[in-house]
């Protein structure tokens, strides 16, 4: 059988007391590099947000181009035709254009069908205000969502 030395009168405080230098040292080692690491860190970061700013403004004057060039907005216009018989289709425009010319009508093809609808609204209420306008002549019109042009300045 084998004999385990112990030191005589060695307890675990005494333990602790002997070792707390050291503690102390590792503890005080991974602070430094805690601090160190969240001193220099910002430095990083600014450099990483630089870029991602001049990449955020690269994207809004894509952005800024792409909408320009499309030259139209989310807004609405009335439908006063559909249907797949293009000279009716075109008889309706002319028609219209001739009751209203200051008002644009379109001429859409969307496969099998033919669609003229009328007007650059803003809102759904212009839309309504023009639709009860031309409710006597044109009398199956209704408001639809499209892609209008902008206006004027």
């Amino acid at each position: 059988m084998t004999e385990i030395y112990t030191y005589p009168n060695f307890n675990q405080d005494a333990a602790r007391f002997l070792f707390a230098p050291i503690r102390l040292f590792i503890h005080l080692c991974t602070m430094k590099i805690l601090l160190s690491i969240f001193l220099i860190y910002p430095f990083f970061a600014v450099g990483q947000t630089d870029t991602n700013d001049s990449l955020a403004k690269k994207l809004v004057e894509r952005h800024k181009m792409v909408a320009a060039s499309k030259m139209s907005m989310p807004g609405y216009r009335i439908q006063i035709y559909f249907g797949n018989d293009r000279n009716k289709a075109q008889e309706i425009r002319s028609a219209f254009i001739q009751l209203y010319p200051e008002t644009p009508a379109y001429l859409i093809y969307q496969q099998p069908n033919f669609k003229v609808r009328t007007g650059d609204f803003r809102s759904r209420i212009e839309a309504a205000g023009f639709l009860h306008k031309i409710n006597p002549h044109f009398t199956n019109a209704f408001i639809v969502p499209d892609e209008v042009k902008l206006p004027d300045l």
